[in-house]
């Protein structure tokens, strides 16, 4: 019984989360401003820090490192989510004051998602121990990829999934309040909602590919990786409504969280070699993101042809 303390200490502060955050902050529906979504990303990285601090006191220093490195790594990586949800927002018309619905209910089944996804990958790289080499490999390919990758747009209703979907739930293109599916004539239909909602989690899906691997590099505790991973996907939500407005002036951030995936990758790769303490992880990572961020602000985008 004393190993599940730990998971319903963390199953209860998730809980107590997700009950204020949906039943007390988000009763009703609203667009949530700046003021709020800053307070509430604040409120959740105190919980994680605090958290932290009982992963010290449970398991002791380097377990506690290992935590706050992956909680960084998945939050640095999981801002990149942002600008996709910004885009897919956009791209299905949803107002503002449901936006905050839709991420609920995707984080949600992000919870789900990330769980399989690394007890699965803990279970594997345990038993087959040349696979986290794989992983290392595909970091740093996916980091290279990412560094020289172009900016494209797309029509993401011309995906076969949603012309698939669109055939068996026909799409109603009008919102609903806060309803994802309606029915007309005694038909079933999809609203922009749904058809947002199970955007959000194929684009999860697709992220959690690089951010669990880089996770795995870190620890292969299961309750930490875990933890980490969820503390941070948490904050996402709250943070996307801090950054909505601001998003574009981070344009360096796909180079920074390139080098953050190449650097993770190698880590992986020289493990054998060299064991690079966590500190140093922990410490490269922040060192990168807050390079970014100040790249972002003294050399920002130019405007216009003429600018």
């Amino acid at each position: 019984m004393q190993n599940y303390i730990p998971w319903l200490v963390f199953g209860a502060v998730v809980t107590a989360i997700f009950i204020v955050d949906f039943f007390v902050l988000n009763r009703n529906a609203h667009e949530v401003r700046i003021r709020e979504s800053i307070l509430t990303t604040a409120a959740i990285n105190l919980v994680a820090a605090l958290f932290g601090g009982y992963v010290f006191l449970l398991k002791g220093r380097e377990p506690m490192l290992q935590f706050f490195t992956g909680y960084l790594i998945e939050y640095s990586l999981s801002v990149d989510n942002l600008f996709v949800f910004l885009v897919l927002f956009t791209v299905f018309k949803v107002p503002d004051r449901y936006r905050h619905r839709v991420l609920f209910w995707g984080i949600l089944f992000a919870i789900f998602a990330r769980g399989l996804f690394i007890f699965g990958g803990v279970a594997l790289v345990t038993r087959f121990h040349w696979t986290v080499y794989l992983l290392g490999l595909f970091l740093v390919y996916t980091g290279v990829k990412l560094f020289f990758r172009k900016e494209e747009e797309a029509n993401i209703m011309e995906n076969r999934f949603f012309r698939w979907l669109n055939r068996v739930i026909p799409l109603k293109k009008d919102i609903c309040d806060e309803c994802f599916t309606v029915r007309d004539g005694g038909k079933l239909y999809a609203t922009p909602l749904l058809m947002c909602l199970l955007a959000i989690e194929i684009i999860d899906i697709l992220f959690a590919f690089d951010s669990v691997p880089a996770i795995l590099t870190i620890s292969r505790d299961p309750f930490i990786i875990f933890t980490s991973n969820l503390f941070a996907i948490l904050g996402l939500r709250s943070l996307y409504f801090a950054l909505s407005g601001v998003m574009g002036l981070f344009r360096f951030l796909n180079y920074g969280l390139a080098i953050i995936l190449v650097f993770i990758g190698v880590k992986i790769l020289l493990e054998d070699i060299w064991v690079m303490p966590i500190g140093i992880a922990l410490g490269a990572v922040a060192l990168v993101l807050a390079a970014t961020v100040a790249l972002s602000v003294l050399f920002p985008e130019k405007e216009g042809p003429g600018a």
